[in-house]
């Protein structure tokens, strides 16, 4: 299951609201905004025919001369300023860095609404993870290992969204994963949590619910999770029919069972 800024935009406006968030960074985009419109500007000007002094536009008569301006066309030159330069720049990042410093407290607000696993659950885990490793899902193995902070329970954003048969959930790109207590009493062993993790892995990458329901079904004989020795696990059970919810063209052969293409 996965849960992050593209499922819960709305809740995330309100949290930000909540944090003083939405409108620092909405002052930080117009300031980024008008820093690039103002990039490049003009200066109007009036150059004397007699005797070449440059004036202001709205001169009237030449300050050297007092040749009469009147008649004179107004030019406009591009402004030359390595200053004007260094101040966008300097703006720019001042920009970048609010923003970096915004999704990190944002990140901390997440990992310290929830409690992190106790040993022994952690343990269970590196267990699953390391059945996937000896099956050769190394890219989901260093994600899993490196990257991912695991948590016993919801983040106050997980919290405000509903949720039905799931046993774990990911916040992309946060890359946070909660473990529900049904990871370790529905489950039947390693293998079918390894199952579990691999469809969590695939948000871990910015994956939807299809293509993590599709990946883990079509990888799962490589897996060793098979029908012949889940076939009754409750888990096989409900995500054979989310696999068919999700992705329904991987149920399109009549001639097999449960019009199971995959088998």
């Amino acid at each position: 299951m996965q849960l992050g800024f593209y499922d819960a935009e709305k809740l995330f406006r309100v949290s930000c609201r909540n944090f003083l968030l939405e409108s620092f960074l909405i002052k930080c985009f117009f300031k980024c905004y008008g820093c690039f419109q103002e990039s490049r500007f003009y200066i109007m000007k009036k150059i004397c025919p007699n005797c070449d002094l440059v004036n202001f536009f709205t001169a009237k008569a030449c300050k050297r001369c007092d040749f009469n301006l009147l008649t004179v066309s107004v030019e406009s030159v591009e402004a030359k300023s390595p200053f004007y330069k260094s101040k966008i720049l300097h703006r720019v990042l001042v920009c970048i860095a609010a923003i970096l410093f915004t999704v990190f407290g944002f990140y901390l607000s997440l990992i310290g609404s929830c409690e992190r696993l106790t040993y022994q659950n952690k343990e269970i885990v590196n267990g699953a993870i390391d059945i996937l490793d000896e099956k050769g899902f190394s890219g989901e193995v260093f994600l899993l290992n490196y990257l991912t902070a695991f948590r016993a329970t919801d983040n106050w954003l997980n919290a405000s969204v509903p949720k039905e048969n799931a046993y774990a959930a990911t916040n992309y790109p946060f890359e946070i994963m909660t473990i529900y207590p049904e990871f370790f009493t529905v489950t039947v062993d390693d293998t079918e949590r390894a199952a579990i993790l691999l469809h969590e892995a695939q948000h871990l990458k910015g994956a939807d619910e299809k293509e993590a329901y599709k990946f883990v079904w079509e990888n799962r004989k490589r897996l060793g999770w098979t029908k012949e020795n889940y076939k009754r696990s409750v888990i096989w059970l409900n995500i054979r029919l989310q696999t068919k919810e999700y992705a329904p063209e991987l149920f399109t052969c009549a001639d097999k069972t449960y019009s199971d293409c995959t088998e």
